[in-house]
């Protein structure tokens, strides 16, 4: 399983800002300071896990050379060769030096630096920004009994989910010897992001034993374990949520729509509304539930875009007159369940890739499925559920609401979203074809891409570093000079079928190789992130190579991509990395492949409706030249460098 994109946050790394700061002691205090307090210790209950290298600098910048020359002009390639010889002769083999020496010193020296610098220094929302929405199987909620009831039983087998999290029984996967960190499962129950100046924080509260309800705006303490640490049944808790609804008539203050605005913005709010010892333990609760619960204002989705409303809603709740303010956004999991069937996670990513929300969704609908009266055996001592008080809104935190107001009702409207539901075939022809089923996704959206802009995209997909202790992403790089000129070969009828073929299963190819080398930590992206940041962590000069024409192009994703798969009839969507760009999640089945395919509205090249049309036409086109010629007994040699 791929995770969620994090393009945006490589983009972000490039941007000038943070060069500015490495020239004074500010960058180092930003980016050195309390590096541990923002990750947990190295995982001890898997002794057996790797620790992260440090990869040899001649190896990383050699493929990363090799990643930039599609996206280059033979002049900016033969600018780029002058400036990697240089960097590689002058400051890189000092900074080489500087993370060889941190890498010795710690397990995994990217582990705390990637959420310290990818996340909690990111200061655009999270909502859209960061935070992907995952559906589960839409329901149809025939009354308020069946909605509360369902709504209860999710509730208990997150639980349920949370006591195997506990009890160490999520299973230890291996690929090939190496063990897989199962590290992050631990991190989603009871985590919460705070909002703070420059830098957020994180809190764990792993062992908390209750969740928080919101409805209406107004926020609830629901215990769903009884004094003795067993889970309470779905009946009782079902019974609170009716009681919650039952009291609340009117909106409250909408303080949730705060946590959808800018992490300064929130952070300057927050501040102001902590202001008091009352109102700071009610967002101290807040961030100590095991996870939130949304029970939203039914909305109807119009008719042939129920698929694009279901994620939406996950992804940034539709608007300040809809159920955005129904949010705590800083809360890893959000459970959103709306009368008209919607349902699904919107999770903060700092902590976590994908996996465990994808992984707990599959969980729960597979125990509803298997038994009908799921939820009905455990405690019956219920604790009735109490309401969060807030003190009496204040003027000025009254002035940050209508600016979070208006904020979430821009991104609202710029946020585009098409969901493909692309039935023409799935994984299983694919596999018959003698090919991966996810490089052969990635060759169809560069295709696709291609066939709309005429030139190659810098494509980010993501892979776990789940083989090392604390792992977390490293980037596939899926833009090559196979995949160009396969794409080049598709638009030139000259070529023959055979010709496009042979070019097809090339790119595929080299993708798996490049895929394979990421997963063992072999990418080119985190090294030369390690290497920016012993710069501006020691008060150097950041390098010229990262500002260099392949260092800036291969970084700015155009097309931001994960796979999250799920044998359900489910999906994961996310916000595009770039201004005119495309963010893709998708999900191969067997006979089909979803694909949530986001875009900004205030772009006018890019167009997702457009992509999608472009995408199921590529994908036809790949199956039609494929049908040409017979599968290869054994995958040909590769010809690609990676």
């Amino acid at each position: 399983m791929k995770c969620p994109s994090t393009g945006h946050i490589l983009l972000n790394l490039t941007k000038s800002s943070f060069r500015q700061r490495s020239r004074n002691a500010l960058a180092k205090k930003l980016l050195t300071a309390s590096y541990s307090s923002t990750s947990e210790n190295a995982n001890s209950k898997q002794p057996n896990l790797l620790p992260y290298h440090v990869l040899p600098l001649e190896e990383t910048m050699k493929r990363f050379m090799t990643t930039v020359e599609p996206l280059l002009t033979e002049q900016e390639l033969k600018e780029q060769k002058k400036i990697t010889a240089n960097f590689m002769k002058k400051q890189g083999p000092e900074l080489q030096k500087l993370l060889e020496e941190v890498g010795s010193k710690e397990k995994n020296w990217l582990a705390p630096r990637w959420l310290k610098v990818a996340y909690l220094q990111f200061r655009s929302p999270v909502t859209v920004f960061v935070s992907p929405g995952m559906t589960f199987p839409r329901q149809n909620f025939k009354s308020a009994h069946d909605f509360i009831g369902y709504t209860a039983r999710v509730i208990f087998g997150l639980g349920e989910f949370n006591d195997l999290v506990h009890a160490n029984k999520i299973p230890i996967v291996k690929m090939g010897k190496n063990e897989l960190d199962n590290s992050q499962f631990g991190k989603v129950f009871g985590t919460s992001r705070i909002p703070k100046r420059m830098t957020d924080e994180m809190v764990y509260k792993p062992c908390s034993d209750y969740v928080v309800i919101i409805y209406k705006n107004h926020f609830y303490q629901l215990q769903i374990y009884d004094r003795e640490g067993k889970l309470i049944v779905a009946p009782c808790l079902a019974g609170q949520l009716e009681e919650i609804m039952r009291k609340e008539t009117k909106l409250g203050v909408p303080y949730g729509i705060l946590t959808t605005d800018s992490r300064d913005n929130w952070a300057e709010a927050y501040e102001h509304l902590a202001d008091s010892p009352r109102n700071r333990r009610a967002l101290e609760t807040i961030q100590g539930a095991l996870f939130t619960v949304s029970l939203d204002k039914c909305t109807t989705p119009k008719e042939g875009q129920e698929d694009e409303e279901l994620i939406l809603s996950l992804i940034h709740g539709k608007g300040s007159r809809c159920n955005s303010a129904n949010r705590w956004m800083d809360k890893t999991i959000q459970l959103v369940v709306n009368p008209n069937g919607n349902v699904g996670f919107t999770y903060e990513h700092s902590p976590a890739e994908g996996q465990p929300i994808a992984m707990m969704m599959d969980y729960v609908v597979k125990k509803m499925q298997e038994d009908p009266g799921y939820g009905e055996c455990g405690s019956e001592d219920v604790t009735p559920a109490k309401k969060i008080q807030f003190c009496p809104l204040s003027k000025c935190v009254e002035q940050w609401l209508i600016i979070a107001q208006g904020n979430i009702d821009k991104l609202v409207r710029n946020v585009q979203m098409k969901v493909l539901r692309f039935d023409g075939y799935g994984r299983d022809f694919i596999k018959k074809q003698k090919l991966g089923p996810d490089s052969y996704i990635q060759m169809a959206l560069q295709l696709a891409f291609f066939k709309m802009h005429s030139v190659p995209a810098a494509q980010y997909e993501s892979a776990h570093l789940r083989i090392f202790d604390g792992g977390r992403t490293e980037t596939i790089r899926s833009c090559s000079n196979e995949s160009l000129d396969f794409c080049i070969a598709m638009q030139d009828l000259a070529v023959s079928a055979e010709e496009r073929v042979e070019k097809l299963r090339e790119a595929v190819i080299c993708h798996q190789m490049y895929a394979k080398l990421a997963l063992q930590g072999r990418g080119v992206d985190r090294h030369l992130l390690g290497l920016k940041l012993m710069a501006l962590e020691n008060c150097l000069p950041v390098p010229e190579f990262f500002e260099s024409p392949g260092y800036v192009k291969s970084s700015h994703f155009r097309l931001s991509t994960s796979q999250v798969a799920s044998k359900n009839d489910a999906f994961m969507g996310y916000g595009p990395a770039t201004d005119d760009g495309y963010a893709c999640c998708y999900s191969p089945r067997e006979c089909d492949i979803i694909l949530a395919i986001s875009a900004w509205r205030h772009c006018q090249v890019t167009d997702p409706w457009k992509f999608a049309k472009m995408l199921e036409k590529s994908f036809m086109e790949m199956k039609l030249v494929l049908e040409c010629s017979e599968p290869p007994e054994k995958p040909p040699e590769p010809k690609c460098k990676v």
